[in-house]
């Protein structure tokens, strides 16, 4: 079979195939513990279910303008304005099925073949194919310090001739990393000295925990006017847990946002009816659903931390938000795929592999499950790794026994 240069030098998604895999087992009946999972497991909103109601009953669903609806463009300046302090106009936002799809838009308007996108590393498992797809070059940097916080001076090491974005994920996706305002003003200032687009991926930034604010990009831009470079990714899948909806949006300035709706209207048409008039109801209803989620989350990641330090070898570093850890597992073995696969085949536990994040020796560990899999899930890891565990584990009515 005959097939391009690009897609030849893709991978799956690390996180979207653990999921399918998890869904087949569990159809099987097998007592598989999810633990790679990256959608809270909360509600939707009622006023986002309510809000879809009265359409439904009309049998009026029809197709949307491709930059999204008035309606849904009106609900993401009142957002904007209510999160960020900054007025946004209509002109200046695209709605998009997902927010990884407006980050794919934007980097298919700002890309020119080898032109170069820079991001952190640990990092989100899309970034490097997104930019392969764009015929870009992914370059991820990790920390010289050895920690999940970037300073300047990593990214400014790394920037070249051939550099057109940079790409800041705060609270970060593998780490729950949220890095500091000097940072973020830091970034910000850089982007605008050095004319480099900052694409700031926000999907995660009301799930903060330990009395942290979320940050602002926008306490740090002095000009978002026609010239600016700033493109702020945001949507309701992680905060209003409403993954399946598939809603997000960018803000940017008008010249970016009108190549970005041409894109979009070849590649997809505008987001689905339903789905917006959802979105509208859970970014215009009662706000409560977001704070229940990140107290909940908090919890449980003190629960998750508290489990993986009860055996030896593991380096933990606290996640600041989101709902992941990302764990050091490199004294067991330095191979994460390895490992993963090793902790499935063991005792059915699904962790994502480090190496799809860009750092080997770790696995990513979600907390956005139930308590009681957060706890058996760790039990049954330490089982299988830990010298000093017992020789025997019971899964349900099954009896494991160690004999390796």
């Amino acid at each position: 079979m005959s097939i391009s240069q690009i897609a030849r030098s893709l991978t799956p998604s690390a996180t979207l195939k653990l999921n399918e895999k998890a869904t087949i087992m569990r159809q099987k009946g097998d007592p598989v513990i999810h633990l790679g999972g990256g959608e809270p497991k909360s509600k939707v909103p009622f006023d986002a279910i309510l809000a879809t109601t009265g359409l439904l009953d009309s049998a009026e669903i029809r197709y949307t303008p491709p930059d999204g609806t008035v309606a849904m463009k009106k609900a993401i300046i009142r957002y904007t304005e209510e999160h960020y302090n900054r007025l946004v106009e209509p002109r200046q936002i695209i709605a998009s099925n997902g927010a990884k799809q407006s980050l794919m838009v934007a980097l298919q308007a700002i890309l020119n073949p080898h032109e170069e996108v820079i991001f952190p590393a640990p990092y989100w498992v899309s970034y490097p194919d997104m930019v392969k797809l764009c015929q870009g070059l992914p370059i991820p940097v990790l920390p010289e310090d050895g920690t999940f916080y970037p300073k300047i001076s990593d990214i400014e090491e790394n920037v070249g001739s051939y550099t057109k974005a940079v790409i800041i994920n705060s609270p970060n996706n593998p780490t729950g990393a949220v890095y500091s305002e000097e940072f973020i003003a830091d970034i910000v200032e850089f982007c605008r000295k050095r004319d480099l687009y900052l694409i700031m991926d926000d999907i995660y930034n009301r799930l903060v925990f330990d009395n942290r604010k979320p940050s602002n990009c926008f306490n740090y831009v002095k000009d978002f006017g026609d010239n600016s470079k700033l493109i702020l990714i945001n949507g309701v899948s992680k905060q209003y847990a409403m993954t399946g909806f598939r809603i997000g949006w960018a803000i940017g300035n008008k010249d970016l946002i009108e190549v970005m709706t041409n894109i979009q209207s070849h590649q997809t048409s505008g987001p689905p009816t339903l789905s917006q008039k959802a979105a509208i109801g859970a970014i215009n209803g009662v706000q409560s659903s977001v704070e229940n989620l990140r107290v909940a989350l908090e919890n449980r990641r003190n629960i998750m931390i508290d489990n993986l330090n009860s055996f030896d070898g593991l380096k933990v570093t606290k996640p600041d938000g989101t709902f992941y850890c990302f764990v050091d597992f490199s004294h067991y073995n330095p191979n994460s795929v390895e490992l993963a696969e090793l902790l499935l085949e063991k005792v059915q536990v699904i962790t994502v592999p480090g190496l799809a994040f860009g750092l080997d020796g770790y696995l990513r560990l979600s907390y956005c499950g139930s308590i009681n899999d957060i706890r058996e899930g760790i039990e049954r890891i330490q089982w299988v790794l830990d010298p000093d565990a017992p020789n025997e584990l019971y899964i349900g009515e099954r009896k494991l026994v160690r004999d390796w």
